[in-house]
C-alpha cells in the first residue's frame, strides 16, 4: 500500500500544472493536433508542445503521425494509479471557467473541420464518383459491403467464372466453394484464388452439386442462371444443399430480346421475368422471395438486371417438391 501511495504522490507532480490537466480534458473525447490545441486553449505552440512532451513521456497521452500532422489523444491504457488519480482531478475541473471556455472552443475546432470537409465536397460533388474510383477503385464500396456477411458462413459461388466474387467473399466468411464447369474459367479462378486457404474450387454442374444435404449457409448465382439448361432443377439442387434458414442470391438479366447472345455467348435463356423466376424459386422450396429490378447503368451496353433473394426456413423432404415431376435422371441422381 505504501508503494502505491508513493506512486500516486509522484504522479501528482505530473498533474500539478493546470495546463496539463486542461490538455488532458480536451483530448479525452477525441484526438487533436498541436495547432487545434493551441486554438482551443488559446496558448502559444511552445507552451502546448512543452506540456505535451511531459504528458507523452509519462504516458498520459499517445501520438501518431498522419501525413504532415501529428495527432494526440489520451492514452487508452493508463496505468492503474494514473487512472485513479485522474478520476479525482478531472471532476472538479469541469466547473472552472477556463475549462468551460476550452470545451466551447474545442467544439468550434471540430465544427471548422466539418466546414472544411463540407467545402471540399461542395467543390467536387460533380466529379466525386470519378475521384473516388481513381483513389479506391471501382468496386471499393461493394468489396467493403461483404463485411456484412457472417464470419461462420459456408458459401457456394455457383458459376464462379474467374473467381472474382469468390475472392471478394473469402476474407469475410469461413469458407467459399467456387463451382464451375468451364476448364478455362476454372484455370483462371485457380490462379486468382490460390492465395486463399478457405476457398475450394469444384468442377461441377449446378444441377449436380458436390455437397452434402443441408451443408451450406449461402448460395450465390451471379449472372450464371441464363447459361443453365434447366434452371428449375438447378434451384432444387441448390435448395438441397442449403441449411434451414439458408440464403440464396440470384443476380441476372431481366427478360430481353437480344437473341444474338445465344449465338455469340452461348446464352440458353434470354433473361427471366419476375413471375417465372418467383415460380421456380418457390417450387424449389424457398420462402420469402424478394425480387428487385436493379437500377440501369447508363454506361452499360447489356440488358437491365435484377436481383432475387430467398431463404429456407424449415427442413424439407423430397415430398415437399411434388409440384415438379421427378424426371428419370433426377431419380438416378437421388433427388
Amino acid at each position: 500500500m505504501t508503494s502505491l501511495k508513493l506512486t500516486i504522490h509522484e504522479r501528482l507532480t505530473e498533474l500539478a500544472d493546470a495546463t496539463r490537466c486542461r490538455l488532458l480534458l480536451a483530448l479525452e473525447p477525441q484526438e487533436l493536433t498541436v495547432g487545434e490545441l493551441c486554438s482551443a486553449l488559446q496558448l502559444p505552440q511552445s507552451t502546448v508542445s512543452r506540456h505535451l512532451k511531459i504528458l507523452a513521456d509519462e504516458r498520459w497521452v499517445t501520438s501518431r503521425a498522419d501525413g504532415a500532422s501529428r495527432w494526440y489523444g489520451v492514452s487508452p491504457l493508463l496505468a492503474e494509479e494514473a487512472a485513479s488519480l485522474w478520476a479525482l482531478v478531472r471532476a472538479p475541473m469541469y466547473d472552472t471557467p477556463a475549462v468551460r471556455q476550452d470545451v466551447a472552443r474545442v467544439d468550434a475546432v471540430l465544427a471548422a473541420r466539418r466546414t472544411r470537409s463540407e467545402a471540399f465536397f461542395a467543390d467536387v460533388s460533380d466529379e466525386w464518383d470519378i475521384l473516388r474510383t481513381s483513389m479506391f477503385g471501382a468496386r471499393a464500396d461493394l468489396l467493403a459491403a461483404f463485411a456484412l456477411c457472417e464470419p461462420s458462413w459456408q458459401v457456394a459461388d455457383l458459376g464462379c467464372g474467374t473467381g472474382a466474387l469468390s475472392a471478394a467473399l473469402a476474407p469475410h466468411v469461413a469458407h467459399v466453394h467456387a463451382v464451375d464447369t468451364s476448364t478455362a474459367m476454372l484455370s483462371a479462378a485457380r490462379a486468382r484464388l490460390q492465395s486463399f486457404d478457405n476457398v475450394t474450387i469444384h468442377d461441377s454442374t449446378l444441377e449436380r452439386l458436390p455437397f452434402a444435404d443441408a451443408s451450406l449457409d449461402v448460395a450465390v448465382m451471379m449472372f450464371v442462371l441464363h447459361h443453365v439448361a434447366d434452371p428449375a432443377r438447378a434451384l432444387r439442387e441448390t435448395r438441397r444443399v442449403l441449411r434451414p434458414n439458408g440464403r440464396l442470391l440470384i443476380a441476372d438479366m431481366r427478360a430481353h430480346t437480344r437473341a444474338e447472345y445465344q449465338q455469340q455467348m452461348g446464352h440458353v435463356w434470354l433473361g427471366f421475368d419476375e413471375p417465372t423466376l418467383r415460380t421456380w424459386v418457390g417450387q424449389a422450396g424457398f420462402d420469402a422471395v424478394r425480387y428487385t429490378a436493379l437500377p440501369v447503368d447508363t454506361t452499360a451496353t447489356g440488358p437491365a438486371m435484377f436481383s432475387a433473394i430467398a431463404r429456407t426456413t424449415v427442413a424439407r423432404t423430397v415430398a415437399d417438391f411434388t409440384p415438379y415431376k421427378i424426371h428419370s435422371e433426377d431419380q438416378a441422381d437421388g433427388y
